[in-house]
Order: structure tokens, then C-alpha cells, then sequence
């Protein structure tokens, strides 16, 4: 591919056409022929490397400010303009593609795979980007970061393209809506599920938080919202005062364009009729998800695919078969006790989960049958310090005996994280463990008849983070083995 195929800027700029390998910004992916893009982060400034890459080969050099050198195209902004020549690298692939982004601190997942499915079962494929994992519509791959870096993205786009699909739904991460990882999209329609305390190592105050998720509202055609919080309502008065653009409220509680009535949730999944005031009717649905955060999840599915044209009967239909999703209240094991892992890892979805859990109990006169919730969760390290005890306060309320272990330490000592989770726990029975393994065969030896553990943190992940180093670590696994060598032991 010729550099002038890609960059506009690069001709404007008098710097001659060549033959160009790659875009990037990581010296340590270089190659000679590739268009450096130099980002200034929080730790280091790609700018000091310009030089150095020019030397190396590059067939130019991307800055914000003019260093003085050849073959240096000046931005505004490096980071978006790094997004703009991805996507021109792989030919624009979502000029193709008809695409649902939502944002949220918490459902995101389990909202574009249920997009997904509902797409899907009106017979169009559709590819899927988020934490759980890539999916191109005939391949996946494995997600290490929510929404990847520039080129990974957009070489993700084009591959979902060429694999025939149409749509494709992406979570929209606050940091990569805030980092400019997206060209200049036009998504066809943006989903605001929650926002609830996280990534404030990132962001530092929450109106920072809610003004990079906001900004994905600047990017759609359409937009599907929850107003079950005060952040909803306000993204609401800045949609109707700014954008002016086909709005469709949903709750879980509470009256709005979509909205739920005659809740009924347990172990096996809810049901519950969907009100829509545009159609002025009922829909029943019946949902293989447990939680009344899975009520709130699945009307923004329909929501946003009514948005795109679909019939919402037929959206309501798609939900009766939806599956679930990898690591969202999923049951691991359901014996004596029972084991359900879930991704839950801030206080908001700790608190809604345990809730939920403490619900799937049967009741007698009021008073809960099954013998108790053992919870098993730790805090990220290197994240956002000031929720840990947050968490530790959402597992003291909710749970019967909570274990605190390791949740992806990075580089900091696990010991640190647990003490600082262990300051909200006042009331509950609890024990430490730096290893998760360690944590999670205690509680099956200490779970009895009619008991339930949760495992909070992990959900889909197959690793730990410790250093920089992925290791490989699989909750299922490892629940399995200490279950089968506990009969072995009996």
C-alpha cells in the first residue's frame, strides 16, 4: 500500500509517495517502511523517538508539534489521526458494516451479545468486539484489552467484513473513547447501560468518566439509555439540548420507552413483559439470565436493534433462546452446593450480583431456605485504590463468609490489595489468601448442603495478570479439580 493511499497529509505536506509495511506507535513493533505515529502518554512522549524511527526507515513520522524534520506530517491530535490511517490501511472496512457501540461501567458484555443473537436470528451475521472475546463472524480470538489498539481494530473490522457480515456490536470502552482508538465513526446507534465508580485511577473524578462515555453519543445516528441512574438522565438533557437524534429511553424500574413489569427472577433465568410506549403493548419475555440487572440488559438489546429497523416481536423472540454469556452468572457447578463465577469486579456490580444471589434462594415465611453465600473475590492491582474497601463493604452486606484473595495483581503486592478490600468488610466472617486457587478450594471444603459460591472478579478471563505477565488460570478448572478431590476425600 502506498503511503498517499492512506494520508492526504502526507502529500500536502511535500513528503514523498512510498511504499508503506504498517501504522504504529510502539517502537518496539517497528519496522523499517511503517508511518510512526508518536503519542504523547502518560509515562513517555512517542515525540522523542521521531528522529530515531526516521533513521530506522520510517516512511514518516506522525507529532503534534513540529519537530523540524523530513517526512513529518503535523496533527492536531496523533492519537485520533492514528485511527484515521488504520482504518484507511485496511480500506475503511466499517463503511461496510452497520454498527452498535455500547458504554457503560457494567452490562456491556452481556448487551452486544445479546445485539448479537438478536441480529444474528434475523439471518445476518454480525461480529462482535469487547472483553469477553473478538469475533469476526468466523473467527475468535482471544480480547486482552475491551477495544484493541488502532491497527488490531481495524484489521478486526476488515476481517469481519470479509467474512460477509453487515453488523458488527463493539463495547466502547472509557478509556479507548477517551485514548481515540475509533476513526471518525458514525456508529448507527450507542448504548449507555450504567455508570457506577471504576477506572478512576484513569479518569480521576467521575464527571470525567461520564464526559468520555458521553462522547461515544457524539459519534451515533441513534441511542438507546437507561435512566435507572442520575448519569442516564443527564447523557438524556445532553442528547435532547445537543444531538437531537432518535432517542429511546428503557429501565428496569421505572417508566420510560421501554421498561418492564411483572418481574420474576431465580436461579434459572427472570421473566417479564416488556412495555413499549411507541407500539402500546406488552411483549412476555422469558430470559435464560438470571438478575434484574439482566432485565435492564436485555431491553437495551431491544432496544437498540428496534433502532435499527428491527421488528421488536421479533427482537423479543430472540431472546427466549439466547444462551448466556461466558463468565456472567455462570453456573460452574450445581450439586450439594452450587458455584456460579461472575465477572463483578466494582462495588455497583458486586452489590447487584450478591443481591441478586441472595434471591435465588426459596423462602419460607419470609426467611431464606438455602444455608448461606460464600463469596470468593479480590480487588485489581494497579486500578482504582478507593473502591477496594467499596467491594469489601458490598461482599460484607451481601454474602454469609467471604474469602479475599488476588484478582490480577500486576505488579503490586497482593498482600496490599486484600488489606485494603478487608477495611469494608465489618460484619461478615472472612478469610485471606494471596493465591486464588488457594481461595477457591477452601470454599468448596468449607461449603455445605444448599450453599452457593460465587466467584466475583474473573468471570471469562482464563488468566492472571501478575507482573506483565498473562498466566494461565482457569476458575473451571480449578473448581472441578478441588470438587472431584473432596468426593475423593469423603
Amino acid at each position: 500500500m502506498k503511503l498517499y493511499e492512506i494520508s492526504r497529509e502526507a502529500q500536502a505536506a511535500g513528503i514523498a509517495d512510498a511504499e508503506i509495511s504498517g501504522v504504529t506507535d510502539n517502537s518496539h513493533e517497528f519496522k523499517s517502511g511503517d508511518v510512526f505515529v508518536c503519542i504523547k502518554g502518560e509515562n513517555f512522549d512517542g515525540h522523542k523517538l521521531a528522529r530515531e524511527m526516521l533513521e530506522k526507515g520510517a516512511a514518516a513520522v506522525v507529532t503534534e508539534t513540529d519537530l523540524k524534520l523530513q517526512n513529518q506530517i503535523t496533527v492536531p491530535n496523533s492519537r485520533k489521526y492514528y485511527a484515521t490511517l488504520a482504518s484507511a490501511f485496511y480500506g475503511n472496512p466499517t463503511e461496510k458494516l452497520k454498527i452498535v457501540a455500547a458504554t457503560g461501567t457494567n452490562g456491556k458484555s452481556t448487551v452486544i451479545a445479546l445485539i448479537k443473537h438478536i441480529i444474528e436470528k434475523q439471518g445476518h451475521k454480525c461480529g462482535s468486539i469487547g472483553t469477553v472475546c473478538y469475533d469476526t463472524a468466523g473467527k475468535i480470538y482471544e480480547a486482552k484489552l475491551t477495544v484493541p489498539r488502532q491497527m488490531e481494530l481495524y484489521r478486526l473490522f476488515r476481517e469481519t467484513v470479509d467474512n460477509g457480515a453487515k453488523y458488527c456490536v463493539v463495547e466502547a470502552s472509557s478509556q479507548a473513547l477517551s485514548q481515540d482508538r475509533f476513526a471518525d465513526e458514525i456508529f448507527d446507534c450507542a448504548v449507555f447501560t450504567n455508570l457506577t465508580q471504576d477506572h478512576l485511577d484513569w479518569h480521576k473524578t467521575m464527571e470525567k468518566y461520564f464526559l468520555s462515555k458521553r462522547s461515544l453519543f457524539d459519534m451515533a445516528k441513534s441511542a438507546a439509555v437507561c435512566i435507572d441512574d442520575k448519569y442516564g438522565k443527564k447523557l438524556i438533557k445532553y442528547i435532547e439540548s445537543k444531538r437531537k437524534m432518535p432517542l429511546m429511553t428503557y429501565s428496569a424500574k421505572d417508566f420510560a420507552d421501554n421498561y418492564a413489569v411483572n418481574i420474576k427472577s431465580g436461579s434459572a433465568g427472570v421473566s417479564y413483559w416488556l412495555s413499549s410506549m411507541k407500539e402500546e403493548k406488552s411483549f412476555p419475555v422469558k430470559l435464560s439470565l438470571p438478575g434484574l440487572y439482566n432485565v435492564a440488559n436485555s431491553i437495551a438489546a431491544v432496544s437498540a436493534c428496534t433502532l435499527l429497523g428491527i421488528k421488536i416481536d421479533d427482537a423479543v423472540e430472540a431472546l427466549c433462546d439466547f444462551k448466556g454469556v461466558k463468565g456472567r452468572c455462570e453456573v460452574i457447578y450445581d450439586g450439594e452446593f452450587t458455584v456460579i463465577c461472575d465477572y463483578a469486579h466494582t462495588p455497583d456490580a458486586l452489590v447487584k450480583f450478591l443481591s441478586e444471589v441472595q434471591d435465588f434462594a426459596p423462602k419460607k415465611d419470609g426467611i431464606r431456605l438455602r444455608e448461606r453465600v460464600i463469596c470468593v473475590f479480590g480487588a485489581p492491582g494497579e486500578r482504582d485504590v478507593k473502591k477496594r474497601p467499596l467491594m469489601g463493604a458490598a461482599a460484607d452486606k451481601y454474602s454469609d463468609y467471604i474469602f479475599v484473595t488476588s484478582d490480577n495483581p500486576r505488579f503490586e503486592e497482593p498482600v496490599t490489595i486484600i488489606k485494603d478490600v478487608c477495611k469494608g468488610i465489618k460484619n461478615t466472617p472472612y478469610e485471606t489468601f494471596t493465591e486464588r486457587e488457594d481461595a477457591i478450594t477452601a470454599a468448596v471444603k468449607t461449603a455445605g448442603k444448599g450453599d452457593i459460591i460465587v466467584l466475583c472478579g474473573k468471570g471469562h478471563e482464563s488468566y492472571q495478570v501478575i507482573g506483565d505477565q498473562h498466566i494461565p488460570f482457569d476458575e473451571r478448572e480449578i473448581t472441578l479439580k478441588a470438587i472431584e478431590t473432596l468426593k475423593q476425600g469423603q
